[in-house]
Order: structure tokens, then sequence, then C-alpha cells
């Protein structure tokens, strides 16, 4: 019963069937969101309109299709994947390479006429041959009239490579989907925070207790007025507030600290700071109104008392100005930082509050996933490598020897360098 169980685990149809399995759940996890709120599956997949005819916001749930990475059977066919890689690997990669570096005699002419070339020579000194071979790096291995050479033997390693990268991967994607971390925090400049707005986290993860610091924000501009890019400067602190590490950071340049990423993704301006008459500092909030990277905000001051008179202020940038628009809608006028206006009231621009949006993840199976990507790709360059075996037998009836081989590829470089290393020597 033992040897039929690992007998099916190494079978390569079997590995193949649950490979199929996982690209198909892998494709619906690529369709269906994931990780999103019950609304979002609510709004997309009702059950008037089911997906495919089969998946409606209540079978997604109950299946698990809101997080395919995370579920419990997802998880275990890739641990049958990863069984059954490392099982073939054991009963028939590592024998077949042990197979390969005994030597295989051939004592009999009937065993030469499976080759794929083969050759009759006489009237030759068989200490020239082994020369050549040794020329051509082959390992000779010799006994009387009997020899067997090869070379390449390391080419027979990828397929072993090649299924130690696969169970590298896995593994390394199991580990990061049981004990990573995904986080979005949206923090106002000079504001500290702890991350505590997750998006998804796995079964086993532990979510720091990082005291980080926005020390500062800003955005650079291209000569189209358009975003070119935008920065935070942040500081990962002590318990009593002593800086540890400080780093700026922009789009594609993350800080990394305690293998947490922290990315620059969004940004947003929440308010701004203004005074009446330079006497009374007041603060007033800003709405986005616009939508996609056509971002504008709004907000409207009321300059008595019962909030029937006012201005309003539209802002689309942080380069410090508002643009200043009456209640009837005709615009009157920018107003710069530090300068003052008077409208109904002298009116100056202290400061414009706006807010970094970080991206904080956590993936401990990324190593492991760039080593299984670095054997994968050893395991090609080795597979490049050309496994030939060369047998030689004493002929009594010529009073020569015979003499074949076999190549795992290059068949036409095998050919020619068989037919040099036997050339003065043909009949």
């Amino acid at each position: 019963m033992k040897q039929k169980l690992l007998k099916l685990l190494a079978d390569l149809r079997f590995a193949i069937a649950i490979l199929l399995i996982i690209s198909l759940v892998s494709i619906i996890g690529t369709i269906i969101e994931q990780d999103q709120s019950i609304e979002v599956y609510k709004l997309n997949y009702p059950l008037t309109n089911k997906l495919f005819g089969v998946f409606s916001w209540d079978t997604i749930l109950k299946l698990g299709f809101d997080h395919v990475y995370k579920t419990w059977w997802f998880i275990l066919l890739i641990f049958l994947f990863g069984v059954s890689l490392l099982t073939c690997t054991f009963l028939q990669q590592v024998p077949s390479l042990k197979v390969a570096r005994r030597c295989q005699f051939f004592r009999t002419e009937q065993q030469f006429s499976k080759l794929k070339i083969l050759k009759q020579i006489d009237k030759i000194s068989l200490n020239q041959i082994l020369f050549r071979l040794k020329d051509n790096q082959y390992s000779i291995f010799q006994q009387k009239d009997i020899i067997y050479c090869y070379k390449g033997l390391i080419g027979r390693l990828a397929p072993v490579i090649v299924h130690f990268s696969m169970i590298l991967i896995l593994l390394g994607s199991i580990i990061g989907a049981i004990d990573g971390f995904k986080a979005q925090e949206i923090v106002p400049k000079t504001e500290s925070f702890h991350i505590q707005n997750l998006l998804t986290d796995g079964e086993v993860s532990s979510i720091p207790k990082t005291i980080t610091r926005v020390n500062d924000f800003w955005i650079t501009y291209n000569k189209q007025n358009a975003v070119s890019q935008f920065y935070s400067d942040i500081s990962f602190l002590k318990e009593n507030g002593s800086e540890i590490y400080r780093k700026t950071i922009y789009v594609n340049s993350p800080a990394v600290y305690n293998n947490n990423y922290f990315y620059q993704i969004d940004w947003n301006i929440i308010g701004f700071r203004f005074a009446f008459d330079n006497l009374e500092i007041n603060q007033s909030p800003l709405i986005n109104v616009g939508n996609g990277t056509n971002k504008i905000w709004f907000s409207w001051i009321t300059t008595n008392s019962d909030l029937t008179d006012g201005f309003t202020v539209l802002i689309n940038n942080l380069q410090g100005y508002l643009s200043v628009y009456d209640k009837s809608g005709v615009f009157l006028g920018n107003l710069e930082l530090n300068e003052n206006i008077r409208f109904q009231k002298s009116i100056s621009l202290i400061d414009v509050i706006s807010s970094t949006g970080l991206q904080i993840k956590l993936d401990p199976g990324i190593p492991i996933i760039y080593s299984g990507f670095g054997f994968l790709m050893i395991s090609t360059l080795i597979s490049y490598i050309t496994y030939s075996q060369i047998w030689i037998i004493h002929n009594s009836k010529i009073n020569g020897f015979i003499i074949g081989g076999n190549t795992t590829r290059a068949k036409f470089d095998f050919d020619f360098e068989f037919f040099k290393l036997t050339l003065a020597q043909d009949k």
C-alpha cells in the first residue's frame, strides 16, 4: 500500500493533474477580486447574474474564492504538488543520476545495436582514440578491451534542480500566504502612526508595533504642471520617541525596516490653515471631488455668523496657492502662501495640510521564492550541457573495435565529434 501511494505521488500524470487544478483555481482567483468587502461581492456578483452561471456572492464567500490563495484547500493543493515533486525526485531523478554515474560496460556486440551511432574500425591504435577522448573532456573507464566513456554528467542534474527550485517557490508562497500581511495608512504630515488598517493578513501573521512618523510630504511637477513624483520623509521611532532610522521614500523606492516594506502609493489634501485680518487662525477641511489622477478639492469659507455669505476655495496641487471664487462662482483670484488678499475681509494663507498614502507590506516568503527562481535559471543553463556516452569493445572478427555512442541533445554536434574521433581509422 505504501509503495502504491508513493508511485502515485511520483507519477507525472498525478503531478500534471494537480498543477492543472492549481492553474484553474489561480485563474478564477485572478478574475474574482480578492480580499474585498462583502458589499463589493454583493454588488458585482448578485444572485440573479452569476459569474459563469456558477459564482454568486454567497458561493464565492462559502468556497473562499474571495481569498483563494489563503484557503486551506489551495495550500493543500500546493502541498500535494510539492510532495509529488519531492517523491519524484527521490524515486526517479536521484536513482537515474546514480545510474548515470556508474560504469555501464557493454560486453556483447548485440548491446551496440541500440545505440544512435555505431562504427566498426580496424588498424587503429586504441591509445590514440583514448587520447582523443580525453582531449574532448570524456571520463574514461577501462576493463581490458572494454571501454566506457562519458561527459556532461552535470547536465543530468538539471531535472533535480528544477524540482528543488519549484519546491522552494511553493514553500515561499505558502509562508507568504500564512505569515505575511498588507496594510495601508493615510497619514497627515508631522503625524505619527501605528500599523492598524490591515488589507490582508495570514493565519499566523504578527503585526509589528512600529512607531512611524511622517516628517514631511511634497510633490514635484513637470513642465506641463502634471505630477512628476511625490515624496514622504519618514522616521522610525523608539517608544520614547527617539529616532532609529530615517528615509525619504517615493514611488518604486520603499523604505525597509525589520523586513517591512513601506511604499509610497498615494497622497491627499485634507485641509488648509488661514487667518482673517492676521489675527484669528482658522483651519478648514477640504473635500475631494475629483477622480483618478484628476484630483481637485474644495471648501466653503463663511465670512458672517449666519453662514450665508462667504467664498469657495479650490485646489488641485501642492504648489502653494488656492483659487478663490465668490458665492456666485465668479473667480476672484489666487491666494498664495503667506500672502494677504482682501475680499470681504483680509485673508492670508498660512499652510496647506497634506497627507501621504503609505502601503506597508511583509512577505517573508519572498527571499525563498527569489532563491527558487535563481535555482530555476541555473537549471536552465545546466540543461544545455550535453550528456554524451561512448562505448568501445574489441571485435576479434575484424581484429579491430566496435565504437558507438548516445547523447541526450545536440545530436548534430555529437555526430560531428564522433566523426572526428574515428576519422583517421575509418575503413
